[in-house]
C-alpha cells in the first residue's frame, strides 16, 4: 500500500535524457508515423517510464502486479532530436478499490528549464 504522505508529493529527477534522431525514428517506425521530424505524442513515456517506476518500486509496490489503467499528454513543446530533458514525477493521488491500489502519477519533461511534455499515468496495483 502507498504511503498516502507521498500523495502531492514530486520526485525530481536525477539524470537527464538526450533525445536522439535514432530513437525517435525507431518509435515512429512501430507506431507507422512517417513524420520524424520530431518526436510522435507518446514517445514521451519512454522517458517518464522509467522514472515513475522508479518512485513507485522505492515506494513499497509490486511492479510485478500493475495493470495499465489510462494515460493522457499535454505538449507544451514537442520533443525533437538533440533535446535533453530530465523527468520530475507527482504522485497526484492514491486510492484503494476492491483491494486494488489505482495510483496517477504526472511526470513533466523538462527541456530548458521549461515543461515540453506532461503526462499522465493512471496505475492499477492488483491485490
Amino acid at each position: 500500500m502507498l504511503n498516502p504522505d507521498l500523495v502531492g508529493r514530486t520526485f525530481p529527477g536525477t539524470k537527464s535524457t538526450t533525445i536522439t534522431q535514432e530513437s525517435i525514428a525507431a518509435f515512429a517506425l512501430a507506431l507507422g508515423e512517417p513524420n520524424t521530424d520530431v518526436a510522435p505524442p507518446t514517445f514521451a513515456i519512454t522517458i517518464s517510464l522509467e522514472q515513475s517506476q522508479s518512485v513507485l518500486v522505492d515506494s513499497g509496490l509490486d511492479w510485478s502486479r500493475v495493470v495499465h489503467g489510462d494515460q493522457r499528454f499535454l505538449i507544451n513543446k514537442p520533443l525533437k532530436a538533440g533535446a535533453e530533458i530530465t523527468c520530475n514525477s507527482t504522485i497526484e493521488s492514491a486510492r484503494s478499490m476492491g483491494g486494488n491500489e489505482i495510483i496517477t502519477v504526472r511526470s513533466d519533461l523538462i527541456e530548458s528549464g521549461e515543461v515540453a511534455v506532461s503526462s499522465w499515468s493512471t496505475l492499477v496495483f492488483r491485490a
